[in-house]
């Protein structure tokens, strides 16, 4: 399928993991892809590796300034921005009692305050497009609770919230704005997390398996083409069943 063709797409956390196969997705459905992160010599790699149509731009999503440029980068090299990812976030667990106000404004600062900012910056773009889309990864922590999250389940809650206000006031600009739940994904996230395994482990999910970061993209790539076009403020788990 080529869904993307001639058409731009950014998608933030995209050196590794989901992040990394929903580029290599939108980029053999021929978009253009901007990747960006903090890890630079990761996303560079990627980007070389997919070649032609693919640019790694270095991105704190914290830095309202350094969303603007992603944008600017963006227009300058393909001449448009029909889709945004907010696909970067962090994962640090500790139990209530435990959480910092330093731990807690980390993950404030990664997860929320870094997807509404790619929200706003990308109001402009995507409405001069035509038809954008914007799709917020959040969590199944952003469906039910888990002990040892509160930092983190709150952020991606307030992810799945920020999605439908979004999705609201951005629909007369033609913006669509939806959140991906994603449950244990076979990342390197879930992997330098052991207790996460051990306790989540794949035969703990009514599907009795982890995830894929192919499947995650392939419903990102849904949710940003047209064949999506009549969705928006929808909150879609793909957790192989741990929201039933």
């Amino acid at each position: 399928m080529n869904r993307f063709e001639g058409k731009t797409v950014i998608i933030t956390g995209a050196a590794r993991g989901q992040g990394a196969a929903e580029a290599k997705r939108f980029h053999r459905e021929e978009a253009n892809v901007v990747l960006t992160d903090l890890l630079v010599d990761e996303g560079e790699a990627l980007a070389r590796q997919l070649g032609e149509r693919a640019v790694f731009v270095k991105h704190d999503v914290t830095d309202e300034t350094a969303w603007a440029h992603v944008f600017e980068r963006a227009a300058s090299l393909f001449g448009q921005c029909n889709v945004l990812v907010n696909n970067a976030g962090i994962y640090k667990p500790a139990p209530l009692g435990e959480t910092t106000t330093q731990l807690a404004e980390q993950h404030f600062r990664v997860n929320q305050l870094g997807t509404l900012l790619g929200m706003k910056h990308a109001i402009e773009p995507l409405s001069a497009s035509g038809h954008g889309a914007i799709v917020n990864i959040s969590s199944v922590a952003g469906l039910r609770g888990f002990a040892n999250a509160i930092s983190y389940g709150g952020t991606k809650w307030a992810v799945r919230g920020m999605t439908k206000v979004a999705a609201a006031e951005l629909a007369p600009h033609g913006i669509r704005v939806n959140s991906v739940h994603p449950g244990f994904i076979a990342t390197d996230m879930l992997k330098e997390n052991p207790d996460e395994i051990n306790q989540f482990g794949a035969e703990s999910a009514p599907l009795k398996r982890h995830g894929t970061p192919d499947e995650v993209a392939a419903l990102v790539a849904f949710l940003a083409s047209n064949e999506s076009a009549f969705i928006t403020g929808a909150e879609i788990a793909i957790d192989g069943g741990w929201a039933i």
